[in-house]
């Protein structure tokens, strides 16, 4: 089992380890069914999410970099300006620093995830020409 640590999540990858308590013939059953489920849940993701998004191309990651980056440096530049501005921050400034933050964290992950559909297949890429 491996594991992969993002900025806000831990997202676990489980393969296939046979019991060893299984016969060998037990195993490739056991195999082969997970390969049934592991496919079923490729074509469902693969039929939705191209539906939902249909195929994408360089632009639509440019534009959800840009926006991520965007909102990272309104996070950032607040805080510094907070800082500057008082040594003690108000609940209030707490509060609108966690939404910049937020905006941030949920622009990045939706990238990641737009990467990811493209790497598993879910999801028709354009490459530029």
């Amino acid at each position: 089992m491996s594991s992969i640590v993002t900025n806000t999540a831990r997202f676990r990858s489980e393969h296939f380890e046979p019991e060893p308590a299984l016969d060998p013939a037990e195993q490739r059953r056991l195999r082969g069914h997970l390969e049934q489920i592991d496919f079923t849940a490729y074509a469902a993701n693969q039929a939705v999410v191209a539906q939902a998004l249909g195929r994408i191309e360089l632009a639509k990651f440019e534009r959800l970099a840009i926006a991520a980056a965007t909102a990272r440096a309104r996070w950032v530049s607040a805080a510094a300006a907070m800082a500057e501005a008082s040594s003690t921050i108000t609940d209030d400034q707490v509060r609108q620093l966690s939404s910049l933050r937020q905006a941030y964290e949920e622009l990045t992950e939706a990238y990641e995830a737009l990467r990811r559909m493209v790497e598993r297949g879910y999801l028709g890429y354009e490459p530029k020409a």
